[in-house]
């Protein structure tokens, strides 16, 4: 599979907490198939996932950093703050594997969104500092505390966007979308727990925001099975990445047989 024909690959990951492994899964086809992404736009999971992507880790190293790196340890808990879990204690997790901290350190263009919490506005970062951004990008409301980049708080990018494909237009001439968050009817049943309000609640914002930006990408991977997955279990992630890998190998496969056609 090689896609020579076109200049500028890009590739827009979506927010989905844990269903963010499918992005992994979605890479390693990828790499498979022989195709170079030159940007990458991703928000909350999929920013961490194409940070590292971009950093030049493998989809094993990706893999490692969502296994190895603890949520709901004592010491990453906040105190005294808008969260349960206080974003900045994952600071060190990142710093391991982006020592330079750096947008430009980078082997691919990174767009990074967030959300300003006092304007209303979504930010774009792709410059300048690295760490903060994704800790921002990914700061989940409600259960990771907001994050303060230049006297402004920034939480989790899918709030407003969930599906951040516009800073890829202007520079990319086959754009990749790849969705971890589709929808189904919950059953009243399925609110056992606060998170399962804040899902259900994210969800809703999200998804119409970004199903209609769909139709700007030329191919677009949405494992629709990752609907029995939640964003905040950690339990399946070996069946996650799959269900990612699969459905990227089934969608690079169609697209590049309409090519030749």
């Amino acid at each position: 599979m090689k896609m020579k024909a076109f200049k500028n690959i890009g590739i827009v990951l979506s927010g989905g907490g844990f269903k963010g492994v499918a992005h992994i899964g979605v890479i390693h086809a990828l790499e498979e198939a022989g195709i170079t992404v030159d940007f990458v736009s991703g928000t909350s999971a999929g920013a961490i996932v194409g940070s590292l992507y971009a950093g030049g880790y493998s989809p094993e190293e990706i893999k490692n950093f969502f296994t190895k790196t603890p949520l709901f340890k004592l010491n990453r808990f906040s105190r005294k703050k808008a969260g349960f879990l206080d974003s900045e204690k994952f600071y060190n997790d990142l710093l391991t594997y982006f020592p330079e901290n750096s947008f430009e350190s980078l082997h691919k263009k990174l767009f990074v969104t967030a959300t300003n919490l006092i304007e209303g506005t979504t930010k774009v970062f792709n410059t300048g500092k690295l760490i903060k951004p994704l800790l921002a990008s990914a700061a989940f409301p409600g259960v990771f505390t907001p994050v303060t980049i230049n006297n402004e708080l920034y939480a989790d990018g899918g709030i407003l966007d969930n599906f951040p494909v516009s800073p890829l237009k202007k520079h990319c001439d086959l754009i990749i979308g790849v969705d971890v968050s589709p929808i189904r009817k919950p059953k009243i049943s399925d609110f056992k727990h606060s998170y399962n309000v804040m899902q259900r609640a994210y969800y809703l914002r999200a998804m119409p925001n970004a199903e209609v930006k769909f139709n700007l990408c030329d191919i677009i991977i949405q494992p629709k099975k990752l609907v029995n997955h939640g964003i905040f279990s950690s339990s399946s992630l070996d069946k996650i990445y799959d269900l990612g890998y699969q459905e990227a190998k089934l969608q690079l496969g169609l697209f590049l047989k309409n090519q030749e056609g």
